[in-house]
C-alpha cells in the first residue's frame, strides 16, 4: 500500500510530465519492472513482453494528457493500458494465424483485475535478478526464463555441470536472502 506522501510525489511527478513531456523519464523509471512483471505473466515470451512494455509507455506519453489524477496508483492505469495491448495483441495472433492464442492464456478472458501483490513481487525479482554477478544472473535466466537444462547451459558457457549447479545454488540463496529483507 502507498502512503499518502508516495501518492503525493507520484501525483507531482504526473503534473510534471504533463507539462513537460521530457519528465516522464521519472515515471517511466517508477513503473517500468513492474509493468514488465505484469505483462510477461502473461505472454510468457521475453521479445513479446519488451514490446509490449515499451509499447505501453508510449501510450501512457502520448495519452499523459488525458490523464486524470482520482486519487488511484498511475500504476493502474499503466496496468489497464497493458491489459488492453496484451489483449489487442491477442486478437492480432488470432486473426494473423487462426488460432485462439493468448486471450485465455492472458489471464484476460475472466475479465479480472492484476494481482498488484504478485505484481510487486515479480518486479523485486527482476530486479534482485539483475543485481547479481552476471555469471549467476545468466545461468538463472537461462535456467527458469528460458527453461534450459544444467547440461545445456553448461555446454553452452563451457563449464561443467557442477559449476552451474553451484552458480545457480548461489544465486537461489542470494535471492532468498534478499527477498526476505523488507526494504528491499
Amino acid at each position: 500500500m502507498r502512503s499518502p506522501e508516495n501518492q503525493l510525489d507520484e501525483k507531482e511527478l504526473i503534473e510534471a510530465a504533463q507539462q513537460d513531456p521530457s519528465r516522464f523519464a521519472e515515471l517511466y523509471e517508477l513503473h517500468c519492472e513492474r509493468v514488465y512483471a505484469y505483462i510477461v505473466r502473461r505472454v510468457h515470451e521475453r521479445s513479446a513482453a519488451e514490446e509490449l512494455t515499451s509499447h505501453v509507455f508510449h501510450q501512457a506519453l502520448a495519452n499523459l494528457g488525458k490523464f486524470k489524477w482520482r486519487g488511484a496508483p498511475f500504476a493502474t492505469w499503466l496496468f489497464r493500458i497493458a491489459a488492453n495491448s496484451i489483449a489487442d495483441r491477442a486478437q492480432r495472433q488470432l486473426r494473423e494465424t487462426g488460432r485462439d492464442l493468448s486471450i485465455q492464456h492472458a489471464g484476460l478472458a475472466s475479465g479480472r483485475e492484476p494481482d498488484f501483490e504478485k505484481v510487486e513481487i515479480l518486479a523485486r525479482v527482476y530486479k534482485l535478478v539483475d543485481a547479481l554477478p552476471w555469471d549467476q544472473r545468466y545461468v538463472i535466466r537461462l535456467r527458469f526464463a528460458e527453461e534450459k537444462s544444467i547440461r545445456e547451459i553448461a555446454q553452452q558457457l563451457s563449464r561443467s555441470e557442477g559449476a552451474i549447479k553451484q552458480l545457480q545454488f548461489r544465486a537461489l540463496q542470494h535471492l532468498r536472502a534478499r527477498m526476505s529483507e523488507k526494504n528491499v
